[in-house]
């Protein structure tokens, strides 16, 4: 196990992009995805939805997150394909309604202005799915994390699926090997893995999501013991053993709206706020390697989020003539 840990990171260090291979190890672009897609039918997209997401980080900086996330809870339920934002109607159980989502996704009015400004300059043209994507590469850059060419010509799902959405996203108490299970069924590796839990770099996550850890990690009343006792006692002081479920604590204690690598340096602190983001330190030598490679090397880790991001961001798209793009990302265009 030690000489395959050295190996791991001399991988990460000479080759980040071989070991953060694109899905179906390709490491560039997949499913007939590239970044000048629009190129000619809407050359102004990417200004704009940049100039809007711009503007919804400066009135409030947790919305960097908030976008990041609605972009990967989109992707790890039957692809990127937009389903997420799909609100329910006849045919359609909206995902907004899952375990994972209720009362927690958001950055939905932000899309949908989003949206606007591109059916007013190129009707019928950028999808949903393509418009998740460039947030949350742009959400990244403006609070200082790293750029990446986003590949696009993605389309819209004609349904959605709360079953999907309720097993398929990683789990704040969910154990390791059934994160990197979820992960691997869609074509993402272990590099993924550590790489994109590094996004808690920024944002809030709620007391419900880790209460557990400060009264019953195990079922035997007691705290979770990788917890540093201090941040214990302080989460303690928001997050009672009940009420309180919607209180909101950073992800990453020291700098919660800078995407840096403070987040892997919390968890060697014992200051990663979700089990999830402990259990990489604690639970596998490989993971823990790259956590600690990130800790210590912040422009590696926006490397391999970066690349990370696109594999993620490849994950079976609708393209083509599947799917369409659709007019209001809240609705089928064929609405009922």
């Amino acid at each position: 196990m030690a000489t395959s840990m050295v190996c791991l990171l001399v991988l990460c260090l000479v080759s980040p992009l071989l070991l953060a291979g694109g899905v179906h190890g390709n490491p560039g672009y997949g499913g007939g995805l590239f970044p000048q897609f629009y190129h000619h039918s809407c050359p102004q997209e990417k200004q704009i939805v940049h100039s809007i997401v711009a503007q919804a980080v400066a009135r409030e900086t947790r919305m960097a997150a908030s976008l990041v996330r609605l972009h990967f809870h989109n992707c790890f339920v039957k692809g990127c394909d937009a389903s997420v934002l799909l609100d329910n109607s006849t045919n359609i159980v909206s995902e907004k309604g899952s375990n994972p989502n209720k009362n927690s996704i958001r950055g939905f009015e932000v899309v949908d202005q989003i949206k606007a400004a591109l059916e007013a300059a190129c009707p019928g043209t950028v999808s949903c799915a393509d418009i998740l994507a460039l947030a949350a590469r742009d959400s990244t850059i403006l609070v200082g994390g790293p750029y990446w060419d986003v590949p696009l010509g993605r389309r819209d799902s004609l349904g959605a699926s709360i079953q999907g959405s309720n097993n398929d996203i990683p789990a704040p108490n969910n154990t390791l090997p059934t994160i990197i299970t979820k992960f691997k069924r869609l074509g993402l590796n272990i590099v993924d893995v550590v790489a994109l839990s590094g996004g808690h770099t920024i944002g809030l996550s709620r007391c419900t999501s880790f209460r557990q850890r400060l009264y019953n990690q195990s079922g035997n009343g007691l705290a979770d013991n990788t917890l540093d006792v201090s941040y214990a006692a302080q989460l303690r002081q928001g997050c009672p053993r009940s009420g309180g479920d919607n209180n909101l604590f950073p992800l990453d204690v020291v700098t919660s709206t800078k995407f840096d690598n403070f987040y892997f340096k919390n968890i060697l602190a014992g200051r990663g706020l979700l089990s999830s983001d402990e259990v990489l330190l604690t639970k596998s030598a490989e993971t823990a390697a790259l956590v600690k490679a990130y800790a210590d090397d912040v422009h590696l880790f926006f490397q391999h989020f970066a690349q990370s991001m696109v594999n993620m961001g490849n994950i079976m798209p609708l393209t083509g003539s599947q799917g369409e793009i659709r007019k209001n990302c809240r609705r089928l265009n064929n609405f009922h």
